[in-house]
């Protein structure tokens, strides 16, 4: 190489002539101040100016950059297929953008263990559901009492109670992933734990109704709502393959606890009063939920399955399926708590004993459990999608067909069998499905969004159909089973739409 230096400038700006114009150009680019650093090539032989110029170079360039194109082709492709056996098969083929999908990276991060610490999770999460769901289906077993003892005749407005009791539990579903992210689980867990327990022992103590509707109406069902996200969302996790029959376990606390609560509270009413069967109950839920404070944890990270760092994530709706099954769960859920919340009051008004009403919310939360782990296995091997469908639409069948023409006992006992399993199954497939329809990536958001639905129907779902039973007097259940099976079965012709949309019209599992 030639060092140019600045004293020679001059000199070696005329000994460039004989290089051509180009180089006068290539020159007078530097200013004279980078003179110093600058470094000239020497003058290149005539024979490689000559063969630079011709048709075989050009055609030699063009061979060379033809092998390096397939090379790097090549390289692409093998990282792709590296990258994508990573991903979990709901991932990979959910119908949300690739745009709103993560790097491949996360996803192995996410694979779930489908067993291991994942049944300590199942366990924990049972704890929770049994603790929140237990009171909220023994809720029929208080209200009785008060129409009947306490406040007495005030039923319209004491059935606001429990709807709005469970329809708080889902108060936190469109901002439940940025409560996740500033909280975690454990401490929403533990917020959860103190505000049910506190809300049931401040219950005993009530003298008028606005009383009962803060305590056991308001506070427990936002201190539920702070257990309910973590304990249905850490099950979906950590099981793929068995997801249906994890969740089910877990889920199946919440129909188990209605039938051991319900039938403690109905004893401890009659031995003690109902003060200290809430004062009992309120115990009972702060052991239950200290165990599913201590260990119910996430799979991964906030972030791996929050979706965006938005408040609410409204694009999950440009996903057409997750708009499908938004609509599903608002329309079932208007009609799916009635027949647990107005059974016992039926039972009383065809002169039956208490303890007839009592063990039909106990019978009916026992079916449902044992439905909830038999169609949550179900669903993993015959397609949860198909059982979402059959589940609901036979729950609503059963209400249409059987709660319709109940004039007995034995009639009493078979409905609240039948719709306690096929009311089970619902509940328990519903969020089976979820992953497969918007991918793990997006779970946390999307489980928040789709059980804020539940909040409209679970509230205003019981008070109309009271409303529609009180236009006759006396009141006739006949309408309120009406409600109930016309908004089920119009909720499982969405589920029907969603596997239609899923995988056509053919008859496999899905």
């Amino acid at each position: 190489m030639i060092h140019i230096q600045p004293s020679d400038r001059a000199l070696e700006y005329n000994t460039l002539e004989k290089y051509g114009e180009r180089d006068k150009k290539r020159w007078r680019r530097f200013k004279p101040e980078k003179i110093d650093n600058l470094r000239l090539r020497r003058p290149k032989s005539v024979f490689f100016v000559i063969f630079s110029r011709s048709r075989a170079f050009s055609s030699l360039q063009l061979f060379f950059f033809s092998i390096n194109v397939a090379t790097m082709s090549e390289r692409i492709a093998a990282f792709d297929e590296k990258s994508t056996q990573s991903i979990p098969e709901e991932v990979l083929y959910t119908d949300v953008p690739a745009t709103e999908i993560k790097s491949a990276a996360s996803f192995e991060q996410l694979s779930p263990p489908d067993g291991g610490r994942g049944w300590v999770i199942v366990a924990a999460s049972f704890c929770g559901l049994f603790s929140i769901f237990g009171y909220n289906y023994s809720w029929g077993v208080f209200l009785n009492y008060y129409n009947r003892y306490v406040f007495v005749d005030q039923m319209p407005t004491l059935s606001w109670i429990g709807s709005i009791c469970v329809a708080l539990f889902f108060i936190l579903g469109p901002i439940n992933q940025l409560v996740i992210r500033k909280m975690g689980y454990k401490y929403m867990l533990a917020t959860g734990t103190v505000l049910c327990s506190v809300a049931l022992i401040l219950a005993s103590f009530a003298t008028q109704v606005w009383h009962v509707f803060l305590t056991q109406g308001v506070l427990f069902g936002v201190g539920a709502s702070f257990v309910w996200f973590p304990c249905i969302g850490a099950p979906q996790q950590w099981f793929s393959e068995r997801r249906g029959l994890a969740v089910g376990i877990a889920m199946s606390g919440s129909g188990i606890g209605g039938l051991c609560v319900s039938n403690i509270a109905q004893a401890i009413i009659a031995s003690l009063g109902y003060r200290w069967a809430l004062r009992i109950i309120g115990i009972m839920c702060f052991a239950l939920l200290s165990l599913a404070t201590v260990f119910v944890r996430p799979l991964g990270t906030a972030r791996q399955t929050g979706g965006h760092d938005k408040v609410i994530n409204w694009y999950l709706f440009k996903n057409p399926q997750f708009t499908i099954m938004f609509l599903h769960g608002l329309i079932t859920t208007f009609g799916y708590m009635t027949p647990f919340f107005l059974l016992p009051a039926h039972a009383a008004s065809l002169g039956l004993s208490p303890w007839i009403g009592t063990n039909l919310s106990a019978i009916m939360s026992g079916v449902n459990a044992a439905a909830r782990i038999c169609t949550g296995y179900m669903g993993d091997k015959l397609g949860r999608f198909n059982s979402l469908f059959l589940c609901t639409f036979l729950a609503g069948v059963s209400c249409l067909t059987i709660w319709i023409n109940v004039h007995n006992a034995a009639t009493l006992w078979a409905f609240a069998a039948l719709y306690g399993f096929f009311g089970g199954g619902y509940v328990a497939l519903f969020p089976t499905v979820q992953p497969q329809v918007v991918g793990l990536e997006h779970i946390s958001p999307a489980v928040g969004l789709l059980y804020f639905t539940n909040l409209f129907g679970y509230m205003f779902g019981t008070p109309i159909a009271s409303a529609l039973m009180r236009l006759s007097d006396p009141p006739d259940y006949r309408a309120g089973a009406i409600w109930a099976g016309c908004t089920v079965i119009v909720g499982a012709l969405f589920a029907g739409w969603l596997r239609v949309k899923k995988a056509g019209w053919k008859l496999i599992r899905v």
